[in-house]
């Protein structure tokens, strides 16, 4: 990945736990790497095609000016989002503020914060087999497609599928969605927890019916073991109304622990059916 480099850009603003701060200001400094694809527009000498990084150093100094932070730390965990949000091309941004005139009654040169935040490729199951089931379904990806931190990048089709397990219930309505999305994992869970409860959502069965089922089962190439969230979805490679409607939209992904693609693990399951 290319990088767009900004150093030490100097803004005056108002941002500080203690009042005078808030009401005299200090300047802070700025570096930020902004992480793009600059091939086309170095091929092509076409602005257009890459971030103007006057642009961005516009937008740092408005957006700066025109918040107030008790902390660094918020500056830049807010900027960073304004920016990914406002730059469509960046995929990532290495993003430091410093704050050389810190109430420190210390010698010292100045004190920063540095975080990187990013766009995460993510795949979501869901399912329903309660009520309305394709409404439910609707009104979540809807509700999902409305968040500025989630962009909806692909939809499977919706397909009817037996339940798993030994509960007996309906058939369900499956299918899974690809999304971009600058929200930690733990953090998507919890959204796509509070989308599950709007839909009346209770969990009193395990692999029981549900209004709506909502499932990271991938979350860029990372193995995570918590104690909510395993990720990838461990019993996913018996699940064909998950493997079945991946083939449509990533059949060349790569299982990060089985280092098989979708479609090789949808062959081996329809093999063990046979």
């Amino acid at each position: 990945m290319d990088i767009i480099r900004i150093d030490n850009l100097e803004v005056y603003a108002y941002h500080g736990v203690y009042d005078e701060e808030k009401e005299k200001g200090q300047y802070f400094y700025v570096n930020a790497e902004l992480y793009t694809n600059t091939r086309k527009a170095g091929m092509n000498d076409d602005l257009d095609a890459s971030t103007n990084y006057g642009t961005v150093c516009d937008f740092i100094h408005d957006f700066m000016t025109k918040h107030t932070y008790d902390l660094i730390e918020t500056v830049a965990e807010q900027l960073a989002q304004a920016l990914l949000l406002e730059f469509k091309l960046v995929k990532s941004v290495l993003l430091e503020i410093r704050k050389p005139h810190a109430p420190i009654e210390k010698e010292f040169e100045s004190v920063s914060v540095e975080i990187e935040r990013g766009w995460h490729e993510a795949f979501v199951a869901f399912g329903s087999n309660l009520g309305d089931k394709e409404k439910f379904i609707d009104e979540a990806i809807e509700a999902l497609s409305n968040l500025p931190q989630i962009n909806i990048v692909a939809i499977s089709d919706k397909i009817v599928t037996e339940p798993y397990g030994n509960v007996e219930q309906d058939v369900f309505l499956n299918g899974v969605m690809k999304i971009e999305t600058l929200l930690p994992a733990d953090e998507l869970l919890q959204i796509l927890q509070k989308v599950e409860e709007h839909a009346g959502r209770e969990r009193k069965i395990h692999w029981g019916p549900r209004t709506l089922d909502l499932d990271i089962i991938f979350y860029d190439d990372d193995i995570i073991s918590e104690d909510d969230l395993i990720v990838p979805h461990p019993d996913m490679k018996n699940r064909d109304f998950v493997l079945k409607p991946l083939m449509q939209i990533a059949p060349y992904k790569l299982h990060p622990v089985y280092r098989k693609t979708i479609s090789d693990m949808y062959a081996e399951l329809m093999a063990k059916k046979q």
